[in-house]
C-alpha cells in the first residue's frame, strides 16, 4: 500500500544525495585543472585529501542532520493524522454523530476530511430514518392487531383459539421489533441511566412468565446466593433480554425439567436450562439477526438472541455462553 510518509522520505532522500553529488561534481571540475598541473603524486595526494577533508566531510556534515530534520519535520507534519486516526479509532458501536475533527488537519487535507464528514452524516440520517420507520411501523401494527384480540375473545371454538395464539405470536414479534429499534436508537444509550436491582428484576420477570413456563411442562426456579450490586441500565430493556433468554430456556428443556436463573452476587445474570448448550461460535452466530436456532420457535422471526446482544451492547455488557452447564450469562458492567 502505498505510504505518503514514506514516498516523500525517498524523494527527498533523493533530492538530497543528488545535490551533494552535484556539489562534489561541480568542485572536483573546478579544481581539475589545478589537480592535473600537480605532476608530483604526492602533491596530488596532498590535494586530493585536503579536498576530502575541507569540501567533502563539511558536506556530507551537513547532509545527514539534513535528512534527519527532514525525517522529524515529516513526522511533525504528518502528526495530526495519527492523532485523528486514534480518535476515530477509539470510536464505540455506540457513539452516534462522529465526525472527523479537522481542527489540527492540515490544509491539503481538509477537501478529504469535509466529504468523509458528509458522507458520515448522509449514512447517520439514513440509519435514523430506517430506525424510526421500523419503530413507526411497529407501533402502528399494534393498533388492529388489539383490535383482532378483542373480537376474538368473543369467538368460540378451536378456530378461535388458533386465531388468538397467531395473534399473540404476531403481537410478541412487533413487540421485539419495537425493542430493538429503540436499541437501536440514539436516545436507547442517553436514557440508560436507572439503578437497577438484578434479583428484584429477576423475581420479577418470572413471576410474570411462570404461568406460561409451567403450563408448557417445565418449571422456572430463581437461585440467588448472594445480592448482586446494582447496575446502571434500562430496566424494561433489561427484563426483556432476561424473558428471552428464559424463552429460549423454555424452548430447549425437555418436558418435566427445570430453568433456573441464578445470580451469584456478580453483576452478572445466567440462565441455565435441559438443553446441549451453545459453543461460543454458535453463539456468535446467533446473535446475528439473520440467523436462526435450530430450536427457534416457528412463531418467532429468529430475533431473540440478536435482541439480547444488542441490549447488552447498549448496556455496555455481553452476553455470554457456559457449554458445560448448558448456560447463558448477562455480565453487565459493575
Amino acid at each position: 500500500m502505498p505510504s505518503i510518509f514514506r514516498s516523500l522520505a525517498r524523494g527527498l532522500a533523493l533530492v538530497v544525495s543528488g545535490g551533494t553529488i552535484l556539489l562534489l561534481a561541480a568542485v572536483l571540475l573546478e579544481y581539475w585543472s589545478s589537480f592535473a598541473a600537480m605532476p608530483a603524486p604526492d602533491a596530488l595526494r596532498a590535494a586530493l585529501r585536503e579536498m576530502a577533508e575541507h569540501v567533502v566531510l563539511p558536506v556530507l556534515a551537513l547532509a545527514i542532520p539534513m535528512m534527519l530534520a527532514i525525517h522529524f519535520v515529516m513526522r511533525r507534519a504528518l502528526q495530526p493524522l495519527s492523532d485523528a486516526t486514534e480518535r476515530l479509532n477509539a470510536v464505540s458501536g455506540q457513539d452516534r454523530n462522529i465526525r472527523v475533527d479537522d481542527a489540527h488537519l492540515p490544509a491539503e487535507i481538509l477537501p478529504f476530511t469535509t466529504a468523509v464528514n458528509t458522507l458520515l452524516g448522509r449514512l447517520e440520517q439514513s440509519a435514523a430514518h430506517q430506525e424510526a420507520f421500523a419503530a413507526d411501523v411497529a407501533h402502528e401494527l399494534r393498533t388492529p392487531l388489539a383490535a383482532m384480540m378483542l373480537e376474538l375473545d368473543g369467538m368460540k371454538g378451536p378456530e378461535a383459539a388458533r386465531l388468538k395464539g397467531d395473534v399473540a405470536a404476531m403481537r410478541r414479534l412487533i413487540d421485539q421489533l419495537m425493542l430493538l429499534a429503540q436499541m437501536d436508537a440514539q436516545q436507547a444509550a442517553l436514557t440508560a441511566t436507572d439503578d437497577v436491582d438484578l434479583a428484584e428484576l429477576a423475581s420479577d420477570v418470572i413471576a410474570r412468565i411462570a404461568p406460561g413456563v409451567i403450563a408448557s411442562g417445565r418449571m422456572i426456579e430463581l437461585v440467588c446466593d448472594t445480592l448482586p450490586p446494582l447496575v446502571r441500565g434500562r430496566r424494561e430493556a433489561i427484563g426483556a433480554a432476561l424473558r428471552n433468554l428464559i424463552d429460549n430456556a423454555v424452548r430447549v428443556t425437555p418436558p418435566a425439567g427445570t430453568v433456573r436463573v441464578m445470580l451469584d452476587g456478580s453483576p452478572a445474570i445466567r440462565v441455565a436450562d435441559g438443553g446441549p448448550g451453545l459453543s461460543s461460535d454458535q453463539l456468535d452466530r446467533l446473535v446475528q439477526r439473520s440467523a436462526r436456532a435450530d430450536h427457534a420457535s416457528p412463531d418467532g422471526a429468529g430475533l431473540g438472541l440478536a435482541i439480547v446482544h444488542r441490549i447488552m451492547e447498549v448496556h455496555g455488557g455481553t452476553i455470554r455462553t457456559d457449554p458445560g452447564r448448558s448456560s447463558l450469562i448477562l455480565d453487565f458492567c459493575p
